[in-house]
């Protein structure tokens, strides 16, 4: 097993933000790609077999791939951790695919506050079972203060966009399908943290991440073209090949910080660089319906106070459940 130092705290937020900034360029890349293919499934895809082979290529390379690649064996053999653990990449598939079920349905608005109110719920439920390598955290008054601000926060920054939803009809069933996508990340992130510090690198947690992923997609995508067939051919332009290492950084970067930061924290840090990187895309880079409001910008604001409400010194007096 390895033992490096955890991070520092200020540090381990920065990296949690900038992660999750990665989120939502990832994101307006494989929905472009998505569209220009007519395949959701075929866009999801091509960016997990693009980022396998960037984590492939890194493996061979850096030693610490090399030798963290010669743990998976002894890892599983040894039973360090679960064996279902080898399967958290099937968790990032599903969450794509929720992408492409739903959102034509939905919206991104009314799937983000879904997604993110079942990342935060698993996030706390996490850390209390101690499943991350960060060990057990207690469930305490401030922590769920700051849970439900997070939520609060995330709400507001996308109300203005609400009113294209739809009827309540159209999207209260659907909506529980980007719920579950959201409440099983952060077990992904538990689960690739403990990986990592067993193979003594995140890069492999991240290489079987996309190994599975990839693996998933594949299947799905050979039933949706053998029923529907297959969508348009693979564009020229570069940038639509960008969104598997852009997942390569925020699913390397949250194996490694949830040791030091605890599922809870390292979620609600990826969160807020959600928000800050959707309010800088569409300040740059304006979709059709966009819109930005003060409620766009409070938001992320909003969230990193949620962020400070968890992490101060408060005297911690943990919930007890009989």
């Amino acid at each position: 097993m390895s033992h490096h130092p955890r991070l520092p705290l200020v540090l381990g937020l920065l990296l949690a933000v900038t992660a999750g900034v990665a989120i939502p360029l990832q994101g307006r890349i494989n929905g472009a790609l998505g569209t220009r293919l007519n395949d959701g499934v075929g866009a999801a895809l091509v960016s997990f077999s693009i980022g396998l082979a960037v984590m492939v290529l890194m493996t061979c390379v850096l030693p610490g791939g090399r030798a963290g690649f010669r743990q998976i064996i002894p890892s599983v053999r040894e039973r360090r951790f679960p064996p279902i653990y080898l399967a958290a990449g099937t968790i990032g598939a599903f969450f794509v695919f929720s992408q492409s079920l739903t959102i034509g349905i939905l919206g991104v608005a009314l799937f983000t506050v879904a997604a993110v109110m079942g990342q935060t719920l698993s996030g706390l439920l996490a850390d209390r079972a101690g499943i991350g390598p960060a060990g057990k955290r207690p469930l305490t008054t401030m922590r769920l203060i700051g849970t439900a601000l997070a939520v609060a926060s995330v709400v507001w920054a996308v109300s203005p966009r609400f009113g294209a939803t739809g009827d309540l009809q159209s999207w209260l069933i659907p909506v529980l399908l980007p719920v579950l996508a959201g409440f099983l990340i952060s077990f992904q992130q538990a689960m690739n943290g403990t990986a990592a510090v067993h193979y003594g690198t995140p890069i492999i947690a991240t290489l079987i991440n996309f190994i599975s992923g990839t693996s998933v997609l594949l299947v799905a995508w050979l039933i949706k073209t053998l029923i529907a067939g297959p969508g348009e051919a693979l564009p020229a332009e570069w940038w639509f090949y960008l969104g598997g290492p852009l997942g390569c950084i925020f699913i390397g970067l949250g194996a490694v910080l949830v040791r030091s930061l605890g599922v809870l924290l390292t979620g609600l840090g990826m969160i807020a660089g959600q928000l800050v990187g959707s309010l800088v895309l569409d300040l740059a880079f304006p979709t059709p319906g966009t819109v930005v409001e003060l409620a766009t910008v409070a938001g992320p604001i909003l969230t990193l106070v949620a962020i400070v409400l968890t992490t101060l010194p408060w005297p911690r007096r943990a919930l007890r459940f009989r």
